[in-house]
């Protein structure tokens, strides 16, 4: 029998450093770098509108629905037609009733052409090798924007008999690459007196202000905070709309360093720990090592002397257990001076053989001790 245990055995002195590095699987992420005014904001009013439609998809080979809700879909679709007449029962089996969605982007013109999803509302096996019947698009507000048509494109495949089937992906899900054509485009108004507003993906005061700033020193337009998570910005009443423009991708363009929360994000499932920049430590003593319990059962039998007239046969038990404890690298022991250089704590890990599982105790039990001077969040 053998059982092994884990305890702490080795020490390493950690104090106001960064974490930002991948260590021994475990990654460590640094922000310093500035990232443009474009992908960390968004102009107030330019957004994408989501559409909709329920439609009939065709041409499959047994794999539809079949049921009574497919069959009524179909059934209207060809009294429309002047076509239904006379038809009480319709065989569904080669017809799916889906759901057709698409993104219409913004600033989107008539005669545009969008890629469109296509689900199945019921019991299909398979849309693959189907055609998208044309399906009116509409947005929240009930109006018509778009119009979608065209054959499936399946990913997934489903194969199958009386006692086995086989499925890989989702065959049930397709896409019609620039399968919908715009018909009615949504005016999008981003631009009030020659002001637009950035909203910070992330709000933060920090980065709000960081954004103003730039602005103001190398934009050609005045910026003001309103809020962590938005940013007005005039670009002034003199000028056309193309140099509007201009301005708008001029400063869309600058750079901006964006503050970061001090967090640590552990995931226990993958082994997974996340640590920002802003992470820092205060002076703490740390112990990681192993310690191996070797317990091993040999049982003897005691038996009474032989023509004995009194004794009984027995089994008696014999224990051994041994005890190792393995020491960590370098004489295990890593001692850290004060220094800001995170390849000094990603050395020390290293020197000390800690892995993911071992990192996400130890960030647990400095949080608890107090000396984690960040956010953790556990997935």
């Amino acid at each position: 029998m053998h059982v092994s245990f884990r305890t702490t055995s080795v020490f390493h002195l950690i104090r106001y450093t960064l974490l930002s590095l991948l260590v021994a699987g475990v990654l460590f992420c640094s922000f310093a770098a500035g990232a443009r005014i474009k992908d960390i904001t968004s102009v107030q009013g330019v957004r994408s509108n989501p559409l909709y439609g329920v439609g009939l998809v065709v041409g499959l080979s047994g794999t539809g629905g079949g049921g009574d809700f497919t069959s009524d879909i179909a059934q209207n679709m060809l009294d429309s037609l002047q076509l239904g007449r006379g038809i009480s029962d319709l065989e569904a089996s080669n017809v799916a009733s889906v759901m057709v969605t698409a993104e219409l982007p913004p600033f989107a013109s008539e005669d545009t052409d969008i890629d469109v999803t296509v689900s199945a509302l019921d019991e299909s096996e398979s849309l693959r090798g189907g055609t998208l019947l044309l399906t009116p698009l509409t947005g929240a507000d009930g109006r018509v924007y778009a119009v979608a048509q065209g054959p499936l494109t399946v990913g997934g495949f489903s194969f199958g008999g009386e006692a086995a089937e086989v499925q890989q992906g989702h065959p049930t899900v397709g896409r019609i690459p620039n399968g919908a054509t715009v018909e009615k485009t949504v005016n999008t108004e981003f631009m009030s007196s020659g002001r637009i507003t950035l909203c910070l993906h992330k709000p933060d005061f920090v980065t709000a202000n960081r954004i103003a700033q730039v602005i103001n020193e190398k934009g050609a337009a005045r910026a003001r905070v309103e809020d962590p998570g938005t940013v007005s910005v005039s670009l002034g009443q003199n000028g056309d709309k193309p140099e509007m423009m201009g301005r708008i991708a001029k400063l869309q363009r600058l750079s901006v360093t964006p503050d970061q929360e001090a967090v640590v994000i552990i995931n226990e499932r993958t082994g997974t720990v996340v640590a920002g920049s802003e992470v820092s430590i205060s002076k703490v003593a740390i112990s990681h090592g192993n310690l191996t319990v070797i317990t091993t059962e040999s049982p003897q039998v005691s038996q009474p002397p032989p023509f004995s007239e009194s004794g009984e046969t027995e089994t008696v038990p014999r224990t051994e257990i041994e005890v190792r404890e393995e020491s960590a690298k370098e004489g295990g022991l890593a001692v850290m001076e004060d220094s800001p250089k995170v390849s000094d704590v990603a050395r020390a890990l290293n020197v000390l053989g800690v892995g993911p599982r071992d990192i996400i105790a130890i960030f647990q039990a400095l949080k608890q001790a107090g000396a984690l001077h960040a956010e953790l969040k556990i997935m």
